[in-house]
Formats: C-alpha cells, sequence, structure tokens
C-alpha cells in the first residue's frame, strides 16, 4: 500500500528496550515507534507536526527517560526515530511544520502542486516559508523593542526581550505577520515567544525569565553581533520618548501619541 502523505504529531518514544510500548498505537497491540517504521519508507511525504514529532519536544526534555524523539531529529541533532538517512518514496526527508494552520495548509498544497523541495526546507527541515521569517517580524510591541523600553512584569505593555524571556528575535515563524488561527500570537496576547518552533526549547529553565550574563541578555538577536547590540541598545535608551517609556510599564496607553498638525491650522 502506497500513501501520498504520512503525518504524525507527538514524539516517538523508543523505550523501553527499543520496543516503543511506552506508547502504544490503541487496538493494535504494536508500539507508535515499531508502527511508524512501515508506512514511511512507502509514503510520498512525511511530515512531523508540531514539535514534539520533528524534534522531540517537551517529553524529551530532562533525563527523557522514554526515550522521546523526533521522526528524523533528537533535538538538535540528525537521527530520530527513522534516522539520518531516511528519505521519502519522492526522496524528501522528514517536512517538520509547527501546528499553525496556515503553515501546514501552505506545506500541503506546495506538495501537491510540486513545489516544495529538498531545497525548499532549511537545515531543520522546515519549510522556508516559513523558516525566513522571525517572530519579531511584525510583533505589535516593536516600538517598544527599538527603544530598548521594557516591560518589569507580566501584563505591560513593553518589549518582554530584556526581562521576561521573550526570544522572538531569535525564533523561527512568521507568527506576528499571519497570526494563529486568524487572531492572535503570544505577544499579542502578552506572553513571551519561547521559540517553540526550534529545538531544544523544552531545555528553558524558565520560560518567563530572561537568562543573563553580566546583566546582558545571553539570548540576542541571531543576525547581529552581540556588540552591536548591547552599544544601540544604549544609544537606543537613551533617545526613549517619554510617551514610550512611560507606556512601557503600563498595561494600558498612558500617554497618547502626540497629534500632528498642519502649519496654520489648529
Amino acid at each position: 500500500m502506497l500513501l501520498d502523505l504520512l503525518l504524525l504529531k507527538g514524539s516517538v518514544a523508543r523505550e523501553p528496550n527499543d520496543t516503543g510500548r511506552f506508547n502504544m498505537l490503541a487496538g493494535t497491540n504494536r508500539s507508535v515507534y515499531r508502527w511508524m517504521l512501515d508506512p514511511a519508507p512507502r509514503a510520498d511525504y512525511v511530515i512531523a507536526v508540531g514539535s514534539c514529532a520533528a524534534y522531540g519536544g517537551v517529553p524529551a526534555a530532562g533525563s527523557n527517560p522514554t526515550d522521546a524523539v523526533g521522526l528524523q531529529f533528537e533535538g538538535a541533532d540528525s537521527g530520530g526515530a527513522l534516522g539520518a538517512d531516511f528519505r521519502s518514496r519522492l526522496g524528501l526527508s522528514v517536512i517538520n511544520v509547527a501546528p499553525h494552520p496556515g503553515w501546514m495548509m501552505e506545506t500541503i498544497l506546495a506538495l501537491t502542486t510540486n513545489d516544495l523541495a529538498a531545497t525548499d526546507l532549511d537545515s531543520y527541515g522546515r519549510p522556508k516559508f516559513v523558516a525566513n521569517h522571525l517572530a519579531h517580524h511584525g510583533c505589535s510591541r516593536n516600538e517598544f523593542y527599538e527603544f530598548k523600553a521594557s516591560a518589569e512584569t507580566m501584563s505591560e505593555r513593553g518589549c518582554l526581550m530584556e526581562h521576561l524571556g521573550c526570544k522572538a528575535t531569535q525564533a523561527v515563524g512568521d507568527c506576528n505577520q499571519r497570526s494563529w488561527n486568524g487572531g492572535g500570537s503570544c505577544t499579542k496576547g502578552g506572553y513571551a515567544c519561547i521559540a517553540c518552533t526550534s529545538p531544544g526549547f523544552e531545555g528553558a529553565q524558565n520560560f518567563l525569565e530572561t537568562a543573563k550574563l553580566a546583566g546582558i541578555p545571553v539570548g540576542l538577536p541571531t543576525d547581529m553581533p552581540k556588540a552591536w547590540f548591547v552599544a544601540l541598545a544604549a544609544l537606543s535608551k537613551s533617545a526613549t520618548p517619554r510617551r514610550v517609556r512611560l507606556n512601557a510599564t503600563a498595561d494600558h496607553v498612558v500617554v497618547p501619541p502626540g497629534r500632528a498638525t498642519t502649519k496654520g491650522k489648529p
């Protein structure tokens, strides 16, 4: 039997003793691990839906007693349940997509029209139409980010990167350009981005606290030298408008934008 698409949501548990019996497929007396090994080579394409299926995710955190892995990755390392060399029947590695409805439908549509090739995937198997963006792009808090005007506690309107653990400047995805379920995103809802589309996100000690070294956030924008960022941050803070500074640590707009006037008119 041949398959057009084989999709898996959730990590693959390989223990105990490489049987996978910590995670059984209901009604089959077979583990999900062993069951996946049979149809995967007969599928035109294999899709891992979500970071657990892609990289192991939350079940792989800590000591990982079930040996939870992704279909073709163990965290950031190639391998996983199907092995690093696995290719689907039409020659593609496992395609890793977070369960964003738009990303899923666009991926499936691209596959059915032969518009998604191996060169259209990044090094972690993610479609580049997602991976070429950051969650930071389009964030409603970007004015606060530009001036490094930071929220200090949850519910405040400022940038969440400096104190509250936000990783949007490092996280793959157009979450703030194409909202989840058409309505929102983590940062829009007041919650820090935890980079859930990337391997290893589950290893954070505290999702709501920014790890720092000598008072400087450890996780800085991926495409900018750290020294430049620190220098520009200091300059930005010195130029922060009063409106932005006051609104950053409030849960509502305290000072609205000034009204522009036309010369000679009120």
